[in-house]
Order: C-alpha cells, then structure tokens, then sequence
C-alpha cells in the first residue's frame, strides 16, 4: 500500500515567506543607512520594528549573516558589519574571476542559439536606454535590471548549474553585484560615457563567446570587473553618501 503523498505545511510555506520579506527588508534598511555600522540587532527589537514572529526574524538575521551584511555577537543578536575597501574590492575581483570563467566555458563549449538570442535582445534594450541623451533616475533604474539580466544570461551559457550557483552566491556579497557602484555615476557627467564602455565590454564578450575564442571570452570579462573598481574607489573618495548610503559601511584602507 502507497503512502500517501505528503502535502507542504501552509504554516512552514507562510514562515518561509516571511523570513524572506523580513530578509529583504532588512537589508533594505541596512544599505540605506537606517541602521548604521556597527549597531546591534536584537531578534525582539526586530520583531516590534517588522511586526513578524520570531522564528521567520531569527532566519533572516541567519541569512543576512551569511550574506555577509551581519556578524554575530559574543554576547546574543548580531551586528551590522563594516567592510574595509579591500574587502569590497576583492568580492568584485573575485566575480569577475567567476563571470570570467562562465564566458571562457560558454565559448569552449558552445552557448545554445536560443540563449545567445535572448543575450543579444538584453544588450539591445541596454542600448535603448543608452540612446538617451540624458540619463535620469528611471533610466539608470533600467539600465541596472537590464545589466543584472545579462550577467544572469551569462552564467546560465556557461552550461554549467555549478558556476550558475558560485556566480549567484558571489553577487550577493556586499557591493559586489554587478551594478552595486553606477547609482553613484548618477547626475554625472561622465555617466553615460562610463555605461556606454561597460556595454562595449558587453557586446565584446558575447562576440568571442559565439566565435568560440575561450580566453579572449575570459580576459574581457574580469577586465569588465575593473569599472566596479574604480567605481568603488570614486564611491569611497567622493562620499557618495546622499545617492548611496550603504557607502558608510566602507571603510577606506
């Protein structure tokens, strides 16, 4: 006799929604300066703070720890962490290494032609909105959805769900996603200029991957990682505080 199948717990599925809303929210708060480096999170204070349970809290305090947002501390609850510029300079190192990887093995081992496609209409729609002749909020908006897609595309021509993983994990430390610095090009002058470069390296990248040129496919990808470097030194150097709060967290070294 079959057992019968088992049925997922709505009150297990709702806590999990919770703690991801709670995670979201969080780190929300967190990049956007409401809740400095350095201060202590306690689970209760979070609880009155969101208004949900404990359990989902003490989940999403977990995760954001290991995002890397958090530290726990010796005495109960967790802090917000700061970061030293090398320390965001190597998390951006370290995913061009990855994405680097991704473009080499997706041009050695041949990218599906539906997947190429679906690359090439994400890099049109980028050039759309780099047609402007000026750059506004909602544009730059777009221009960030635009670019985490194509930087997901590229991970999934890799062929390979192992590297797909790495790179999903690697963007989600501390300033290290693709866009994590070009809000602070914002109202600048040079904004467009430095957008239209990335997309160049873009369109680059995706010519040696369908030419099959494995290291040219590489060598653009970590140079690609260089403009969040120097968009993290100007995010350090300038104070870019007021556009992007989460800046405090760095500590210059």
């Amino acid at each position: 006799m079959k057992a019968a199948p088992t049925r997922p717990d709505p009150a297990a599925e709702d806590g999990g929604s919770q703690a991801v809303k709670a995670q979201l929210r969080l780190r929300e708060m967190i990049l956007a300066g409401e809740l400095p480096g350095g201060s202590r999170i306690a689970e209760l204070t979070v609880v009155e703070m969101l208004g949900v349970s404990r359990t989902p809290i003490r989940a999403a305090l977990m995760r954001l720890e290991q995002e890397g947002l958090l530290e726990a501390l010796p005495g109960g609850g967790f802090g917000v962490r700061t970061f030293s510029e090398r320390d965001v300079a190597d998390a951006i190192e370290l995913r061009g290494t990855v994405e680097g990887l991704a473009a080499r093995l997706a041009a050695e081992r041949g990218a599906p032609a539906q997947a190429l496609a679906e690359a090439r209409e994400c890099l049109d729609g980028i050039d759309a909105v780099l047609a402007r002749r000026a750059l506004d909020d909602e544009a730059f908006g777009q221009y960030v959805k635009l670019n985490a897609r194509f930087h997901q595309l590229l991970a999934e021509l890799s062929g390979s769900s192992v590297l797909a993983r790495e790179i999903e994990r690697v963007v989600r430390l501390p300033f290290a996603s693709p866009s994590g610095f070009v809000v602070v090009q914002a109202n600048s002058g040079r904004a467009r200029d430095m957008l239209i470069v990335a997309q160049d390296q873009h369109r680059q990248v995706l010519e040696a991957i369908e030419r099959r040129e494995g290291a040219r496919a590489e060598a653009l990808m970590r140079e690609h990682s260089r403009i969040a470097q120097r968009n993290l030194r100007e995010a350090v150097q300038g104070h870019h505080h007021e556009r992007m709060p989460a800046v405090r967290l760095i500590r210059q070294s």
